[in-house]
């Protein structure tokens, strides 16, 4: 067995609900996770629908949710499993094949809390497992800004954004602009001259103003806003 981190012993382990039509895959992952003290896979989804259901019968902490399945696809089902009352807890995790796919942040708008490639090694899927778990987003970082940039082009107007951004203090703007760059409350500290701790309660401040899920969620608004731009 995998040696846990001894500050999680006494917490349940992080339940995770696979959702992919590939069986090869699905196994894959499930071999990976099920040597973890600390993660178990509750549950398995071969298409959209079924994860959906997968995820009221089974109440997961993460969804490791593939874009491209049957009968409903990866957005359409993060977008539901996200608004059903008593799964807010809920934390989808896109898997995608391509660094371009378009429908990448369609599924951040729907709701998702980051995505990574398929290709990611053992190691960095166990990583965002347990820190999507933790209530944090993850954004697979070599190509994060180049895809949020491709597909924000229509922004909203300037008046708007100006308005949606107004319930901010000129700091959490600062902050939400290095968040959407991809930077992490450590890196947004060094470079506002905060300490980390300060960092994510801005962060947090951030989103509970502007109504976001998840940092996630933030990056979207950094860039629709044009905040930040590609």
């Amino acid at each position: 067995m995998s040696a846990a981190d001894p500050s999680s012993l006494d917490r349940a382990p992080i339940k995770v609900l696979l959702a992919d039509d590939e069986r090869l895959v699905r196994s894959g992952f499930k071999v990976l996770i099920d040597v973890e003290d600390d993660i178990e896979v509750v549950g398995e989804a071969v298409n959209g629908a079924e994860a959906v259901e997968q995820a009221r019968a089974t109440r997961p902490d993460v969804v490791l949710m593939d874009i491209r399945m049957p009968k409903l696809d990866g957005i359409q089902a993060t977008e539901q499993i996200v608004r059903t009352h008593g799964l807010q807890h809920v934390r989808v995790l896109i898997l995608t094949t391509y660094e371009t796919d378009a429908y990448v942040f369609e599924a951040l708008q729907a709701g998702a809390s980051g995505f990574m490639l398929k290709d990611a090694g053992p190691a960095e899927l166990l990583h965002a497992i347990r820190v999507v778990a933790a209530g944090d987003a993850l954004l697979a970082p070599r190509i994060t800004r180049r895809l949020i940039g491709q597909f924000t082009s229509q922004r909203v107007a300037a008046q708007a954004a100006e308005d949606r951004l107004s319930v901010l203090t000129q700091r959490e703007r600062e902050v939400l602009a290095l968040v959407g760059q991809g930077l992490s409350n450590d890196e947004i500290g060094a470079e506002l001259c905060l300490s980390p701790a300060t960092a994510r309660t801005h962060v947090s401040h951030a989103m509970v103003k502007l109504g976001a899920r998840d940092r996630a969620q933030l990056v979207v608004v950094a860039y629709r806003t044009g905040l930040v731009s590609p």
